[in-house]
């Protein structure tokens, strides 16, 4: 069964062009022109994934992420003519899984898809994976997406944070590098330039109380990536 796309973009002549290439490599792809139809129609149709422009009339991109993020877990990949990394880090904030830039390339846009949709189809099933973790008084729970701090406070997350922060706890104790945590949060390779991972760590950590200075609880490792404490919970 061909996955389904959804792409969100005003540009009647762009949308046709982008979903005829993507239909010719078998994917099921429809199209909505409208900011304001964007989130019934995602949250209506269901996709695999969506390809969403962020400058939209209407409801812009970044609106829309935020609002389907809420009922929607499939792929999300934001697009826009825009070139500043605030943009990007702002998507990926909002739940974004991938962000590229106009002009794309179809050969390049179809190569992220696939990717993300690797990754997607990759994961182990729910059922798999643990409902959650427990390291001295640090909670974190992956069905309800929360997060529980020794002094009892619950850090508001976003969906960006939350996923980067599960990546590092499911593996405490160990090192993760960047090149993993890029190609688990957004199935691309780490390209030694893209700051989007530390700029994530180093929001996690001002929520999780951990002193940027000399962090214990989300440490850096020189070289290698970064790593979660078990032991810096009491």
């Amino acid at each position: 069964m061909p996955f389904r796309i959804l792409l969100v973009e005003d540009d009647d002549r762009l949308s046709e062009l982008v979903a005829a290439y993507l239909r010719k490599h078998e994917y099921e792809v429809e199209t909505v022109l409208h900011g304001n139809d964007a989130v019934p129609a995602i949250l209506k149709r269901r996709p695999d994934l969506v390809i969403l422009d962020v400058n939209l009339p209407g409801k812009d991109g970044f609106q829309i992420c935020r609002e389907a993020r809420e009922q929607f877990d499939g792929v999300i990949i934001m697009v826009t003519a825009r070139d500043e990394q605030f943009d990007e880090v702002l998507g990926l904030e909002f739940g974004a899984d991938d962000y590229v830039h106009k002009p794309v390339e179809p050969r390049v846009l179809l190569a992220r898809i696939k990717a993300q949709l690797r990754r997607v189809t990759a994961r182990p099933p729910e059922s798999a994976q643990p409902e959650g973790y427990v390291f001295g008084k640090f909670e974190i729970n992956r069905a309800s997406r929360s997060v529980k701090l020794p002094d009892g406070s619950l850090p508001d997350l976003t969906s960006a944070e939350f996923d980067l922060l599960w990546a590092l706890v499911s593996c405490a104790g160990e090192v993760v590098s960047r090149d993993e945590l890029m190609r688990q949060l957004r199935g691309i390779e780490f390209d030694g330039l893209d700051r989007t991972i530390d700029g994530g760590i180093s929001k996690l950590r001002r929520k999780l109380h951990d002193d940027a200075s000399t962090p214990q609880r989300i440490k850096t490792v020189r070289g290698k990536g970064y790593q979660f404490s078990k032991l810096a919970w009491d």
